[in-house]
């Protein structure tokens, strides 16, 4: 029996998915440093205005607002207890909306990362991830969502228990990673490899992709590594998933961090991502409703064309340091360290 997520992608060459969800709740009014997810019970109405903007936009895929709705990131807001009600209830949300669009629409359950680093390098462990990622799953299900949407994960581990989390609530789920402009994600992995980590070739996603990282031009690469990978036999699932921030962020009068990318940006990114190999394509930090319904008429009204390249790429959408780049520096470092002492690495960001 297929998801309803399969089911879609066999009728359609690509589908879109929704805009950012914080970014559009501190525009509606949340205070930064508030849970966004209290506002699933608390204000349920600016909520449901949000998911309808999206598909009224042209989104086919509706993330749940319930990205940082697991038992730890809520340990900070005094929420642990709350994890089942307050997924079940975002999820109920898009449930609604998506019910009543009028066409296919798909509810996606989204499982943000914990906020800690898991054994070895961190205190928490891969087990305790596990559960707190099955409670979440199961709630999420009880709520009506099609399927997980994994995302924002930067390592292998985390990867591994989310995916298990998913698979233990009996959900079919997708899985993006975060990518930063050295090409690789805090721990280290290189989009070409991330698609053929153990946790993907167990648990086989129904797609893998990139989300949020640093602005259109540096996703696009990693869109490219990752179908790159899958060319070089890495992996067989070949559904790939496309979700940038709206252009690089900037801080305004009153410290909020926004987004400088505009619906003509968006609007290019989503026909090269598409171009790239993304069948699913959306916008992450900063993507208001504006920016989908410019991704949707650009999709529809520019046929395919061919895989850009990184000059067509930085012709659009400005620089970018290629994960290939990346790639020959850490061999150059290698090369050059000194015999018994290992080299520095290249291309991870200290945080």
């Amino acid at each position: 029996m297929t998801d309803r997520l399969t089911e879609l992608l066999a009728t359609r060459d690509y589908l879109l998915a929704d805009g950012a969800m914080g970014t559009n709740l501190f525009a509606l009014g949340l205070a930064n440093g508030a849970s966004g997810e209290r506002w699933n019970v608390d204000e349920p109405g600016k909520l449901l205005g949000l998911h309808r903007s999206m598909v009224e936009a042209g989104a086919d895929i509706l993330l749940t607002n319930t990205f940082g709705a697991n038992r730890f990131r809520f340990e900070l807001h005094g929420l642990a207890s709350r994890v089942g009600e307050l997924n079940e209830a975002g999820a109920a949300l898009a449930r609604e909306v998506a019910d009543t669009a009028g066409r296919p629409v798909v509810v996606a359950g989204s499982m943000g990362p914990t906020g800690d680093v898991l054994e070895p390098l961190g205190e928490r462990t891969v087990a305790e991830a596990e559960d707190a990622f099955t409670e979440q799953a199961e709630a999420l299900k009880a709520g009506g969502v099609d399927v997980a949407w994994i995302e924002t994960i930067y390592a292998e581990n985390e990867l591994d228990a989310a995916m298990t989390g998913a698979r233990r609530a009996g959900l079919p789920f997708i899985a993006t990673m975060t990518f930063d402009s050295a090409g690789r994600t805090m721990m280290g992995i290189a989009p070409r490899d991330a698609v053929g980590l153990a946790p993907c070739r167990r648990h086989r996603p129904v797609g893998f992709g990139a989300n949020c990282g640093v602005g259109p031009a540096q996703l696009l690469d990693s869109i490219l590594g990752i179908a790159r990978g899958i060319a070089d036999g890495a992996a067989d699932h070949t559904i790939i998933i496309a979700k940038s921030n709206c252009g690089l962020p900037t801080l305004d009068a009153e410290m909020r961090v926004c987004y400088d990318g505009t619906p003509a940006v968006m609007a290019d990114y989503a026909v090269m991502a598409r171009d790239a190999g993304a069948r699913i394509i959306g916008g992450c930090c900063g993507t208001a409703p504006e920016h989908v319904r410019a991704m949707r008429d650009a999709l529809g009204a520019t046929p395919r064309g061919p895989v850009p390249t990184h000059a067509d790429i930085e012709a659009r959408l400005g620089p970018v340091r290629t994960t290939l780049e990346v790639e020959r520096a850490v061999a150059m470092a290698r090369d050059d360290a000194p015999e018994g002492r290992p080299a520095r690495r290249s291309g991870r960001r200290r945080r």
